[in-house]
């Protein structure tokens, strides 16, 4: 740990940062439009913490450079991640000197010939900023932290709920933890940063349940011990396939020895948890989730094609779901049960639907455009039932019903997490016999929602069934790939500041 430094009243803090989670199991493809990057002053406005007259606002100069946040999909392209990094180091440039710089990220960004892409874009920001200036870094449990991003950054935090409902608490600890360290002079904190090889789903991790409730509740246990700054757990992410995708634990703080036990007990908890982490819902085949849904007397039911889940990585395109859903006998006659299924992309049925505008019936094409793996595009003749234009991802969508099923077809693909995204074109899940939406565990809305539910284990470029899906790439032994792996190394490894270089290897 570096000696004291000097308080700085009123700190230059610099905002950067790109967020993505990209499937490599995915044949789409991310351009730098998808990130819908903010610039300048305008970063500011993503931040309620940082509106003006708050106190963190008044407590230093709040300097954006670009951060942009993509919904998940597949790997970003070297053009974009070329042409958004170089606007945000040629802004950061132009800022001058700096005190700190706040590294807003997801954690899980692949780029097309990158490994570690945040890690080499922290570095750029570094080659501009200098080692001496305190960088804290924010980011997803669904992350990855190899030992050289952890190494570049001086703080380093993410959520501690999945779903994520702490996600802008998690964002302010990280800001308020890098403005305690400048404006009190404080040394920088000792990093403890152990490498946990284990890999699973986000749906296997849910802090909704045990185990990972109680791995993630000794996340406060160990921040209240006197000499950590802060802890974090990183389920990693499970649906790309790079050597630094594993889970992770990083705490931080003054106290050495205190930061190493608090590291090696977070570590150890969750591999000795690791066959007990089971999916958040019960899971079956799409037809048997269907079966029950239809067997049961509990209205809304919801049911989650979770292989197109398209804010986990996946194209979101895929006909196969809605294939299953349509070849029902059930669902053939406006009279049978209510069905939602949200979504399929597809721009040209979506136009044509427009044209005909509601109450028309039309025969259109969407789909697998991007992934026809499992189903090519499908052809339907529905009912025109609403269009809504504007949508911030979807751009336009239409609800189009086919027999009893309501089927939402969307210009751009989007994720359906709240009830307006579906009261805004007119439909009422709340009063549907089953809704069927590409997803993981349910968003809170959905969950609070559902009267039941169960996720479907369907093929998608988020397939939960991790072994099928092919990793080669990924550092072994590795659980649940290698069951039978022996104990692995979970003693912390203190790691330099980044004024010092990173020698070893990354384990």
């Amino acid at each position: 740990m570096s000696k004291n430094r000097s308080p700085i009243p009123r700190p230059r803090i610099a905002i950067a940062g790109l967020g993505i989670e990209s499937s490599t199991f995915s044949p789409a493809r991310t351009e730098a439009p998808a990130f819908h990057p903010l610039r300048g002053a305008d970063v500011l406005s993503r931040y309620a913490f940082l509106a003006p007259g708050t106190d963190l606002a008044d407590a230093a100069d709040w300097l954006g450079t670009l951060v942009g946040k993509a919904l998940p999909g597949g790997t970003v392209t070297a053009r974009a991640f070329a042409e958004l990094s170089d606007d945000l180091i040629a802004r950061l440039t132009a800022l001058g000197p700096v005190d700190g710089l706040w590294y807003d990220i997801h954690g899980a960004m692949t780029v097309e010939g990158l490994d570690d892409a945040e890690a080499v874009l922290l570095g750029r920001i570094r080659d501009v900023v200098g080692p001496d200036v305190l960088v804290s870094t924010s980011m997803d449990l669904h992350g990855n932290v190899s030992r050289e991003l952890a190494h570049l950054s001086d703080l380093i935090t993410c959520y501690r709920t999945a779903p994520h409902i702490d996600v802008a608490e998690t964002k302010e600890r990280a800001v308020r933890n890098l403005l305690d360290l400048l404006v009190n002079g404080a040394p920088r904190p000792f990093k403890a940063w152990v490498p946990v090889p284990v890999l699973l789903a986000g749906e296997q991790t849910s802090t909704r349940i045990e185990p990972a409730r109680g791995v993630y509740a000794a996340v406060d246990e160990v921040v209240a011990v006197d000499g950590v700054t802060d802890a974090a757990i990183w389920v990693g992410y499970a649906w790309a396939d790079e050597p630094r995708n594993r889970a992770a634990v990083v705490v931080t703080g003054p106290d050495r020895e205190a930061v190493g036990a608090g590291a090696e007990r977070l570590a150890r908890g969750f591999w000795e948890a690791r066959h007990d982490f089971d999916f958040v819902a019960p899971t079956d085949t799409l037809d048997a989730c269907l079966d029950e849904a239809l067997a049961s007397p509990l209205r809304p039911y919801f049911i989650s094609d979770t292989g197109d889940n398209p804010t986990a990585g996946a194209s979101g395109d895929m006909t196969w779901g809605l294939q299953q859903v349509l070849a029902r006998p059930e669902f053939r006659s406006a009279d049978g049960p209510t069905v939602i299924y949200a979504s399929v992309p597809g721009p040209a049925a979506v136009d044509t639907a427009v044209a005909a505008g509601v109450g028309a019936v039309v025969t259109v094409t969407a789909g697998a455009e991007v992934d026809d793996r499992h189903a090519g595009p499908l052809t339907l003749t529905g009912e025109v039932r609403a269009i809504r234009h504007g949508d911030r991802d979807a751009g336009t969508e239409v609800v189009l019903r086919v027999g009893s099923v309501h089927v939402i077809l969307t210009r751009l693909r989007k994720p359906y997490h709240h009830e307006h995204d579906f009261t805004d074109l007119e439909l009422r899940p709340r009063a549907a016999d089953v809704v069927v939406v590409k997803i993981g565990y349910l968003e809170p809305e959905l969950f609070d929602m559902a009267a039941d539910w169960k996720m479907a284990l369907t093929p998608g470029g988020v397939d939960q069934n991790l072994i099928r899906l092919g990793h080669r790439r990924v550092r072994r032994p590795l659980f649940p790939f290698d069951p039978t792996m022996p104990t692995p190394n979970l003693t912390p490894r203190f790691l330099p500041p980044p004024t010092e270089p990173l020698t070893g290897r990354d384990e």
